[in-house]
């Protein structure tokens, strides 16, 4: 979706992730890449507002794209190739599907801000709100 209302499909050779053009989200997109901290300031800004007391750092991202996978019916060992694991059993550290961590708890941090939800005329309905 990100990619869709940014403009970047198809556009191998810039930036994925990047910074605001301007000071406010309907400046667009410059040609800077996103700095890490302030991706960071980002998800723990959107993870207080979601009400998600647990800490999130990059392993969270990568057991929740692992467990989703396994979830939906992916094979450990296609997970531990995509994830570079040399052995399943690191694979399997970041299976998370037996723990009482709920996956939608990343689903309720909002990863576009209002104004640029607006600017990119995201539709809501796609379950960001």
């Amino acid at each position: 979706m990100y990619i869709a209302a940014a403009g970047l499909a198809g556009d191998k050779k810039r930036w994925l992730f990047r910074s605001l053009a301007g000071r406010s989200a309907m400046s667009g997109l410059s040609e800077r890449p996103l700095m890490e901290s302030n991706m960071w300031t980002m998800v723990n800004q959107r993870t207080r507002v979601a009400g998600i007391e647990r800490p999130i750092n990059c392993h969270t991202f990568r057991a929740t794209g692992i467990t989703a996978y396994l979830k939906n019916g992916g094979q450990l060992e296609l997970a531990q190739r995509m994830a570079g694991h040399a052995s399943p059993t690191t694979t399997q550290l970041y299976d998370r599907r037996t723990d009482d961590v709920a996956l939608d708890e990343v689903e309720r941090i909002l990863i576009w801000p209002q104004s640029l939800q607006f600017h990119m005329l995201m539709p809501t309905s796609a379950g960001i709100s």
